[in-house]
Protein backbone atom coordinates (compact mmCIF):
# COMPACT_ATOMS: atom_id res chain seq x y z
CA UNK A 1 0.00 0.00 0.00
CA UNK A 2 3.04 2.29 -0.21
CA UNK A 3 1.79 3.96 -3.39
CA UNK A 4 -1.87 4.15 -2.36
CA UNK A 5 -3.02 7.64 -3.43
CA UNK A 6 -5.54 8.38 -0.67
CA UNK A 7 -5.47 8.98 3.07
CA UNK A 8 -5.65 5.80 5.14
CA UNK A 9 -6.72 5.40 8.77
CA UNK A 10 -5.58 2.30 10.62
CA UNK A 11 -7.64 0.53 13.26
CA UNK A 12 -8.23 -2.97 14.60
CA UNK A 13 -10.50 -5.46 12.92
CA UNK A 14 -12.77 -5.49 15.96
CA UNK A 15 -13.17 -1.71 15.78
CA UNK A 16 -13.29 -1.41 11.99
CA UNK A 17 -17.04 -0.97 11.53
CA UNK A 18 -17.33 1.48 14.42
CA UNK A 19 -14.38 3.48 13.05
CA UNK A 20 -15.96 3.43 9.59
CA UNK A 21 -19.18 4.84 11.09
CA UNK A 22 -17.23 7.65 12.78
CA UNK A 23 -15.33 8.52 9.62
CA UNK A 24 -18.55 8.46 7.63
CA UNK A 25 -19.82 11.36 9.78
CA UNK A 26 -16.53 13.27 9.80
CA UNK A 27 -16.80 14.89 6.36
CA UNK A 28 -13.30 13.82 5.28
CA UNK A 29 -14.45 11.91 2.20
CA UNK A 30 -16.05 8.50 1.84
CA UNK A 31 -14.55 5.78 4.05
CA UNK A 32 -14.20 2.23 2.80
CA UNK A 33 -12.70 -0.67 4.73
CA UNK A 34 -9.84 -2.23 2.76
CA UNK A 35 -9.49 -5.99 2.75
CA UNK A 36 -6.38 -8.04 2.15
CA UNK A 37 -5.03 -8.36 -1.36
CA UNK A 38 -6.52 -5.15 -2.70
CA UNK A 39 -3.10 -3.77 -3.62
CA UNK A 40 -2.74 -6.53 -6.22
CA UNK A 41 -5.86 -5.31 -8.01
CA UNK A 42 -5.10 -1.60 -8.08
CA UNK A 43 -3.41 -0.20 -11.20
CA UNK A 44 0.24 0.81 -11.01
CA UNK A 45 1.22 4.37 -11.89
CA UNK A 46 2.37 3.25 -15.33
CA UNK A 47 -0.86 1.36 -15.99
CA UNK A 48 -2.97 4.19 -14.60
CA UNK A 49 -1.81 6.51 -17.39
CA UNK A 50 -3.41 4.14 -19.92
CA UNK A 51 -6.78 3.98 -18.16
CA UNK A 52 -9.76 6.36 -18.32
CA UNK A 53 -9.70 9.11 -15.72
CA UNK A 54 -12.00 9.02 -12.72
CA UNK A 55 -14.18 11.69 -14.31
CA UNK A 56 -14.35 9.72 -17.58
CA UNK A 57 -15.45 6.60 -15.70
CA UNK A 58 -18.13 8.56 -13.84
CA UNK A 59 -19.33 10.11 -17.10
CA UNK A 60 -19.70 6.64 -18.65
CA UNK A 61 -21.49 5.38 -15.53
CA UNK A 62 -24.01 8.22 -15.84
CA UNK A 63 -25.05 6.89 -19.28
CA UNK A 64 -25.64 3.32 -18.05
CA UNK A 65 -29.21 2.26 -17.36
CA UNK A 66 -28.73 -0.45 -14.75
CA UNK A 67 -29.65 -3.28 -14.87
CA UNK A 68 -30.87 -3.30 -18.50
CA UNK A 69 -27.66 -2.00 -20.08
CA UNK A 70 -25.59 -4.25 -17.86
CA UNK A 71 -27.55 -7.37 -18.81
CA UNK A 72 -27.02 -6.48 -22.48
CA UNK A 73 -23.31 -6.05 -21.74
CA UNK A 74 -23.22 -9.56 -20.30
CA UNK A 75 -25.10 -11.01 -23.29
CA UNK A 76 -22.68 -9.29 -25.67
CA UNK A 77 -19.72 -10.66 -23.69
CA UNK A 78 -21.09 -14.17 -24.01
CA UNK A 79 -21.77 -13.81 -27.75
CA UNK A 80 -18.22 -12.54 -28.31
CA UNK A 81 -16.77 -15.47 -26.38
CA UNK A 82 -18.79 -17.97 -28.45
CA UNK A 83 -17.71 -16.27 -31.67
CA UNK A 84 -14.06 -16.63 -30.68
CA UNK A 85 -14.56 -20.32 -29.94
CA UNK A 86 -16.10 -20.79 -33.39
CA UNK A 87 -13.28 -18.85 -35.07
CA UNK A 88 -10.79 -21.19 -33.43
CA UNK A 89 -12.88 -24.13 -34.75
CA UNK A 90 -13.17 -25.54 -31.25
CA UNK A 91 -16.17 -27.67 -30.27
CA UNK A 92 -18.89 -25.83 -28.39
CA UNK A 93 -19.96 -27.88 -25.42
CA UNK A 94 -22.79 -27.48 -22.99
CA UNK A 95 -20.48 -25.55 -20.67
CA UNK A 96 -19.99 -22.93 -23.39
CA UNK A 97 -23.70 -22.30 -23.85
CA UNK A 98 -25.45 -19.70 -21.76
CA UNK A 99 -25.85 -21.21 -18.30
CA UNK A 100 -28.69 -20.60 -15.87
CA UNK A 101 -28.40 -21.79 -12.28
CA UNK A 102 -31.26 -23.86 -10.86
CA UNK A 103 -34.31 -22.09 -9.51
CA UNK A 104 -34.21 -24.40 -6.50
CA UNK A 105 -36.61 -24.73 -3.60
CA UNK A 106 -37.38 -21.89 -1.25
CA UNK A 107 -35.28 -22.66 1.85
CA UNK A 108 -36.94 -23.08 5.22
CA UNK A 109 -34.11 -21.14 6.86
CA UNK A 110 -31.21 -18.95 5.75
CA UNK A 111 -27.56 -18.87 6.71
CA UNK A 112 -25.87 -16.35 8.92
CA UNK A 113 -25.45 -12.83 7.49
CA UNK A 114 -22.08 -12.33 5.82
CA UNK A 115 -21.37 -8.98 7.48
CA UNK A 116 -18.13 -7.14 6.82
CA UNK A 117 -16.08 -10.06 5.55
CA UNK A 118 -13.13 -8.01 4.25
CA UNK A 119 -11.81 -7.49 7.78
CA UNK A 120 -11.51 -11.21 8.55
CA UNK A 121 -8.41 -13.35 8.49
CA UNK A 122 -9.54 -16.68 7.09
CA UNK A 123 -6.50 -18.46 8.53
CA UNK A 124 -7.38 -17.52 12.11
CA UNK A 125 -11.16 -17.28 11.47
CA UNK A 126 -11.22 -13.96 13.30
CA UNK A 127 -10.84 -10.23 12.62
CA UNK A 128 -7.40 -9.11 11.47
CA UNK A 129 -5.51 -7.23 14.19
CA UNK A 130 -4.82 -4.31 11.84
CA UNK A 131 -7.27 -2.99 9.27
CA UNK A 132 -6.97 0.03 7.00
CA UNK A 133 -9.83 2.33 6.07
CA UNK A 134 -9.31 4.51 3.01
CA UNK A 135 -10.80 7.98 2.77
CA UNK A 136 -11.82 8.44 -0.86
CA UNK A 137 -12.20 12.09 -1.98
CA UNK A 138 -15.87 11.94 -2.88
CA UNK A 139 -19.17 12.47 -1.10
CA UNK A 140 -20.73 9.61 -3.05
CA UNK A 141 -19.84 6.05 -1.93
CA UNK A 142 -21.00 4.74 -5.32
CA UNK A 143 -18.04 6.54 -6.92
CA UNK A 144 -15.42 4.53 -5.01
CA UNK A 145 -14.80 1.89 -7.74
CA UNK A 146 -14.07 4.72 -10.19
CA UNK A 147 -11.52 6.32 -7.86
CA UNK A 148 -9.83 2.96 -7.30
CA UNK A 149 -10.20 1.83 -10.95
CA UNK A 150 -11.56 -1.37 -9.40
CA UNK A 151 -12.93 -4.09 -11.67
CA UNK A 152 -12.59 -5.30 -15.27
CA UNK A 153 -10.73 -8.52 -14.55
CA UNK A 154 -12.02 -12.07 -14.96
CA UNK A 155 -15.83 -11.79 -14.70
CA UNK A 156 -15.70 -8.70 -12.47
CA UNK A 157 -17.54 -5.83 -14.19
CA UNK A 158 -15.58 -2.73 -15.26
CA UNK A 159 -15.54 0.27 -12.90
CA UNK A 160 -18.27 2.22 -14.75
CA UNK A 161 -20.70 -0.69 -14.38
CA UNK A 162 -19.73 -1.03 -10.72
CA UNK A 163 -20.63 2.62 -10.17
CA UNK A 164 -23.91 2.25 -12.07
CA UNK A 165 -24.86 -0.83 -10.03
CA UNK A 166 -24.08 0.88 -6.72
CA UNK A 167 -26.11 3.93 -7.71
CA UNK A 168 -29.11 1.84 -8.78
CA UNK A 169 -29.03 -0.37 -5.69
CA UNK A 170 -28.70 2.66 -3.43
CA UNK A 171 -31.79 4.22 -5.00
CA UNK A 172 -33.83 1.04 -4.60
CA UNK A 173 -32.40 -0.61 -1.49
CA UNK A 174 -30.31 2.02 0.27
CA UNK A 175 -27.20 -0.05 -0.53
CA UNK A 176 -23.84 1.42 0.49
CA UNK A 177 -20.35 0.12 -0.14
CA UNK A 178 -18.62 -0.51 3.20
CA UNK A 179 -15.75 -2.87 2.40
CA UNK A 180 -13.63 -3.67 -0.63
CA UNK A 181 -10.87 -6.26 -0.98
CA UNK A 182 -8.88 -7.75 -3.82
CA UNK A 183 -11.83 -9.73 -5.13
CA UNK A 184 -14.69 -8.90 -2.75
CA UNK A 185 -17.30 -6.22 -2.10
CA UNK A 186 -19.36 -5.83 1.08
CA UNK A 187 -22.53 -3.72 0.81
CA UNK A 188 -24.94 -2.87 3.60
CA UNK A 189 -28.57 -2.15 2.72
CA UNK A 190 -31.23 -0.23 4.60
CA UNK A 191 -34.20 -1.70 2.67
CA UNK A 192 -34.54 -5.38 1.87
CA UNK A 193 -36.78 -6.80 -0.90
CA UNK A 194 -40.22 -7.39 0.58
CA UNK A 195 -41.72 -10.02 -1.73
CA UNK A 196 -40.35 -13.26 -3.11
CA UNK A 197 -40.91 -12.05 -6.66
CA UNK A 198 -38.90 -8.89 -6.02
CA UNK A 199 -36.15 -10.89 -4.31
CA UNK A 200 -35.97 -13.36 -7.21
CA UNK A 201 -35.67 -10.55 -9.74
CA UNK A 202 -32.87 -9.02 -7.68
CA UNK A 203 -31.17 -12.41 -7.37
CA UNK A 204 -31.16 -12.81 -11.16
CA UNK A 205 -29.49 -9.41 -11.60
CA UNK A 206 -26.97 -10.14 -8.86
CA UNK A 207 -26.12 -13.47 -10.50
CA UNK A 208 -25.37 -11.69 -13.77
CA UNK A 209 -23.28 -9.21 -11.81
CA UNK A 210 -21.40 -11.86 -9.82
CA UNK A 211 -22.13 -15.48 -10.70
CA UNK A 212 -19.85 -16.93 -8.03
CA UNK A 213 -22.33 -16.01 -5.29
CA UNK A 214 -24.56 -18.81 -6.62
CA UNK A 215 -22.22 -21.07 -8.63
CA UNK A 216 -19.71 -21.32 -5.78
CA UNK A 217 -22.04 -20.12 -3.06
CA UNK A 218 -25.70 -20.67 -2.19
CA UNK A 219 -26.45 -22.85 -5.23
CA UNK A 220 -29.78 -21.54 -6.57
CA UNK A 221 -31.80 -18.42 -7.33
CA UNK A 222 -34.31 -19.05 -4.55
CA UNK A 223 -31.57 -19.63 -1.98
CA UNK A 224 -30.01 -16.27 -2.88
CA UNK A 225 -33.41 -14.54 -2.93
CA UNK A 226 -34.15 -15.85 0.57
CA UNK A 227 -30.81 -14.49 1.81
CA UNK A 228 -31.59 -11.08 0.27
CA UNK A 229 -34.94 -10.95 2.08
CA UNK A 230 -33.41 -11.99 5.41
CA UNK A 231 -30.19 -10.01 5.70
CA UNK A 232 -29.01 -6.44 5.28
CA UNK A 233 -25.47 -7.30 4.12
CA UNK A 234 -24.68 -8.21 0.51
CA UNK A 235 -21.55 -10.16 -0.38
CA UNK A 236 -19.97 -10.29 -3.84
CA UNK A 237 -16.91 -12.33 -4.68
CA UNK A 238 -15.22 -12.94 -8.04
CA UNK A 239 -12.92 -15.95 -8.25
Amino acid sequence: MENFPYEVVETSGEDALATWEELRKAGRGTPVVLGSGIEKYLPTSAHLAQLPSVQDILAIAATINFPDDFLKFRRDEHATALARIREMKLPIGAEDEEYEPPLGEWPTETGQPTGLTVLYDYATRGPRPRVQIALIPTDDPADVPAHLHWGDWNACPPPAYQVAALRAWRAQYGAELVGIAGDTLNLRVSRKPVTREEALNLARVQYAYCNDIIDQGVGSYRALAAELMAHDWWFFWWD
